[in-house]
């Protein structure tokens, strides 16, 4: 049976960032991904807010980078897709459907990954129009129409946020009030470029490369509307805040948990000794790749640490 100093579950730039730190401090690290690397960023066509990014950069190259840089400092690869987890004893277990994976560490980086809104084109969409985070992408949309799907307190204030780039934001919710905390409702209301959409969800979004159509629907009436781009633009933003999905299930009853987010100390350190968690998976103010990366950076230097003692 080999036992790796650590096991990282999860490649994308939190995971990555561990694993290229774990590598170049000499510890025997196994990074477990289940599909391609990168996660929520790889689908992202222009990153701008990444340190040292210039002139285009994509999602997709920079992890392309960040994957051989941890190549190049001899850390394992597997791809499986993990099932069950067993971290009661000094050396940990994790199972997968390939095979089982021993370790005196493990680094959780398993993500969080925006609930869709849910309509035919959304997928196809992706990164063409349709975004999941504000701050990734509003100046992509600067001066155009900006559509925000969701009601709570997430969707109000980044829907206040894109008011600074976008020509008009509108605020589409199935109800008929919103759902954010009144001071944030406030914001909103007092906002002249803020209009709202209610009783309403979205049907399905259309376009030929990029976004250029969306059919909503009223729930009260079911008359549905188009929505076309502006023929200047020719096409517009929809950014979905209906919420987010921790890849957190198997280790509910293991990790301590909040809201499915794992809870860590400012050293990624979880409830259980030798188990880190880094990236969008714990509880945190900002999710971005700087944050992840650095929390990556943060948890290999607690496991050797750990490790040594």
């Amino acid at each position: 049976m080999q036992v790796y100093d650590v096991i990282i579950l999860g490649a994308g730039p939190a995971g990555l960032s561990a694993g290229l730190y774990a590598g170049r401090s000499r510890l025997n690290t196994l990074l477990i991904e289940k599909q391609k690397d990168g996660g929520q960023i790889v689908i992202t066509s222009e990153i701008e807010n990444y340190p040292g990014c210039l002139d285009e950069e994509s999602g997709a190259s920079l992890v392309a980078r960040m994957t051989k840089q941890v190549e190049k400092f001899g850390v394992e690869r597997a791809q499986d897709t993990i099932t069950s987890v067993d971290f009661s004893g000094d050396v940990k277990v994790v199972k997968g459907l390939h095979g089982e994976y021993h370790a005196k560490a493990i680094i959780v980086a398993t993500g969080a990954f925006p609930r869709p809104i849910g309509c035919p084109g959304e997928k196809e969409l992706i990164g063409k129009g349709v975004s999941y985070c504000a701050t990734c992408d509003a100046n992509f949309f600067e001066d155009m129409d900006i559509y925000v799907v969701g009601g709570g307190d997430t969707a109000v204030e980044e829907g206040i946020y894109l008011a600074k780039f976008g020509r008009k934001v509108t605020i589409i919710h199935r109800r008929d009030e919103l759902r954010a905390a009144k001071s944030i409702q406030e914001k909103a209301f007092a906002n002249p470029k803020i209009k709202f959409m209610w009783d309403t969800v979205v049907e399905e979004l259309k376009g030929d490369g990029l976004l250029e159509r969306m059919v909503v629907k009223n729930v009260k009436t079911g008359e549905l509307t188009e929505v076309l781009a502006n023929e200047e633009d020719g096409t517009f933003g929809v950014f979905g805040f209906t919420g987010f999905l921790p890849q957190s299930a198997i280790f509910e009853g293991v990790l301590a948990m909040e809201n499915g987010y794992i809870k860590t100390d400012e050293e990624m350190r979880t409830n259980i000794p030798g188990v880190f968690a880094v990236g969008d998976i714990r509880i945190k103010t900002l999710r971005q790749v700087v944050t992840a990366a650095a929390d990556g950076a943060i948890a290999a230097m607690t496991v050797e640490k750990y490790l040594e003692h």
